[in-house]
């Protein structure tokens, strides 16, 4: 077997990277005739595929069934892959035995039971293997798998992301009906049909958005919610005035939200506004009954506690002995924010360094540690900030390169 060959089937990306600067052919082929593209792609390997494309591997290499890693990875409803490889240029015209393009693939297969398709491919009648996977961009989908093969339920992200790339503006309620479709909204197509309502400038889209608010279904109004979040954070707009709107209308919006997932897409807009009137509703949510609300809404106070105000300072210091250790961690970067002159935010965060969970140790140390403040060291000299994969490694760069 081919070594290249041999090192994608087995997942080594380091030996891949190693051949291929050593030069071999990142367009290799396996005794079947399938490029090594094709094969990281059936395997679900983005690191390699990403590898394998920044040596030059070409995008649009078939395998002996005419297909191309693009059209072989929305068939497998890969969504980061098949981002990816759009991305990496990859032709969309390119079509397969059945004369189906990227996007009429797509579409069949967001019209296809999957599972039914599994359990036909396979001869076999199930029950079928599931699997929660994550994607790069931090959404995720089910893994599906019967018989030796396995498949994952990303086509409806794949499609939405495909339509955009065709020039196609899928109409407003197509795509709340495909996110809503998957309950879970950590499902890729979530981001994704959100996504793209938020990059369309039209007063209609964003006052569609904004009805949703009324809605009974808790994942309307986190949809509705979602998309002007991602439409303020995609505005490159200079105007300060941009925030007045989104404030105004989410402020009473979180104040009578009962659903968590929807408070925390209002608390992450909020936490991204500069308007001034959100800071009151941000220090409130601090104390919400959800964990993600109260991390989301701390961050959001980092520049109001560092202008000294005495509510958001507090809630901070509340936080660092939350019951969660997510915000105990956010809680002291937040705290960290405070005027170096205040002695008072350097003694609770030297309190968190007997805190039980190491995440929070660290994150103690090292904001001491920024402001000059030795009393974190021991926690920190066990730790290597040479180290990449460590979880702390940019947290320990900034402690270096301040020192430095």
């Amino acid at each position: 077997m081919e070594p290249l060959i041999a090192a994608v089937r087995s997942a080594d990306t380091s030996a891949v990277e190693a051949l291929l600067e050593a030069g071999a052919d990142p367009d290799t082929v396996d005794e079947h005739g399938t490029p090594a593209l094709v094969l990281a792609v059936e395997g679900f390997d983005l690191p390699m595929t990403e590898t394998l494309l920044q040596h030059s591997a070409r995008p649009d290499g078939v395998d002996a069934e005419g297909r191309t890693p693009l059209l072989r990875a929305i068939e497998l409803g890969a969504y980061d892959l098949t981002d990816r490889l759009i991305g990496s240029g990859a032709h969309l015209w390119i079509k397969d035995v059945d004369g189906r393009d990227a996007l009429a693939l797509a579409r069949h297969w967001h019209g296809t039971d999957v599972v039914a398709e599994l359990c036909r491919r396979s001869g076999l009648p199930g029950p079928v293997e599931r699997r929660a996977v994550e994607s790069e961009s931090g959404g995720g989908c089910e893994q599906l798998s019967l018989g030796g093969l396995t498949v994952r339920t990303g086509h409806a992200a794949i499609l939405t992301r495909l339509e955009k790339s065709y020039g196609i503006a899928t109409p407003f309620d197509e795509l709340l009906a495909r996110a809503l479709a998957e309950p879970d909204t950590d499902h890729d197509v979530w981001y994704e049909a959100t996504a793209t309502l938020a990059m369309r400038t039209a007063p209609a889209v964003r006052d569609t958005a904004a009805a949703l608010r009324k809605r009974a279904d808790p994942l309307e109004r986190y949809f509705g919610a979602e998309v002007l979040r991602l439409m303020h954070l995609f505005d490159e707009s200079e105007d300060e005035l941009v925030d007045g709107p989104l404030v105004e209308l989410f402020l009473p919006w979180v104040a009578s939200e009962p659903d968590p997932r929807v408070a925390r897409a209002l608390a992450a807009a909020l936490a991204d506004a500069q308007d001034p009137r959100r800071e009151e509703p941000l220090v409130a949510l601090t104390r919400h009954p959800d964990g993600e609300v109260r991390r989301t809404a701390l961050a959001g106070l980092h520049h109001v506690i560092e202008r000294g105000d005495h509510a958001a300072r507090s809630a901070a210091v509340e936080r660092t002995e939350d019951e969660e250790a997510v915000v105990r961690v956010q809680a002291c970067r937040a705290l960290a924010a405070a005027p170096v002159h205040d002695r008072g935010a350097a003694d609770v965060l030297a309190a968190r360094l007997a805190d039980p969970d190491e995440d929070v140790r660290v994150e103690a140390a090292a904001r001491l540690a920024l402001r000059d403040d030795p009393r974190g060291d021991d926690v920190l000299a066990g730790l290597d900030p040479a180290d990449e994969e460590s979880p702390y490694h940019w947290l320990l760069y900034e402690v270096s390169w301040h020192r430095r």
